[in-house]
């Protein structure tokens, strides 16, 4: 591997998540937002047709984290390239197993501190500093997915600087857990009616977050702070005591559509 400054790769990876974003961020949106997708919306559910001015503020937001995210990824590779993380990359080092296991302990790590992160970030005298920037927009948007707070964006990225210290794991595995965050975020924030209420709602589906459940938490703030999996909502108590009920109400009308 070759190996650069810390500038360079601060540089490079600004570019890199910044065109990430416009790419996914952009291209979801104008495909479940373009007049194809009222095909296929939930009419029934409530929405608020985004405005230009919460677009440009989620995009404003968005640049300003992807600086932090870069500053971190550089932080990385430089700490990689000392060979002062758990970064590696010859696959059988720990088995092809361990690829696999290490990636979904990764995210439930990275689900548990999200949610206690979260969680925090919505106490009153924290929420102004570090998290309302997030909320501007009440109906979200794939714009929505990475617009945090410039503080909020250094404490999420804390934990894929921390986790790369102390945790042995290959480059092919990081990569897939970056790609599955910005997948996730962009889905659960493509707003409460652009997908089929059912999406992933089906049993094994209640056990992860989906656009619907992520949008109440943009229109109630005080639930559903989970990232990836419903767990730590269902069990401190932080599920929408309403949100089955309607979730199960709305699946059997789908289900019985005459």
């Amino acid at each position: 591997m070759i190996h650069h400054s810390f500038g360079f790769y601060g540089i490079a990876f600004f570019g890199i998540i910044l065109l990430r974003y416009f790419l996914v961020a952009g291209g979801t949106y104008l495909i479940f937002y373009s007049p194809f997708s009222q095909s296929f919306v939930g009419h029934d559910l409530p929405y608020q047709p985004p405005t230009w001015r919460s677009i440009q503020q989620d995009i404003q937001l968005s640049v300003l984290s992807a600086g932090v995210f870069a500053l971190a990824s550089a932080m990385v590779l430089s700490g990689y390239s000392f060979g002062m993380t758990q970064l590696y990359s010859y696959s059988q080092q720990y088995g092809f197993w361990y690829l696999g296991i290490s990636y979904i302990i990764v995210l439930l790590l990275q689900d548990t501190y999200f949610y206690f992160t979260h969680r925090l970030f919505h106490h009153p005298s924290l929420f102004r500093w570090l998290h309302q920037g997030h909320h501007q927009s009440r109906y979200p948007t794939p714009w929505t997915s990475f617009a945090f707070d410039p503080l909020e964006a250094v404490v999420q990225s804390l934990f894929l600087v921390g986790i790369v210290f102390v945790m042995p794991l290959h480059f092919i595995t990081l990569i897939a857990v970056l790609t599955t965050m910005t997948i996730w975020a962009v889905v659960n924030h493509l707003g409460i009616d652009r997908l089929p209420t059912s999406f992933p709602h089906h049993w094994l589906g209640r056990w992860f977050i989906g656009p619907a459940h992520h949008s109440i938490h943009h229109l109630k703030y005080r639930v559903h702070y989970g990232l990836y999996f419903t767990f730590w909502d269902r069990l401190l108590g932080t599920q929408d005591p309403n949100y089955q009920k309607k979730l199960n109400e709305h699946l059997i009308d789908e289900g019985n559509p005459g």
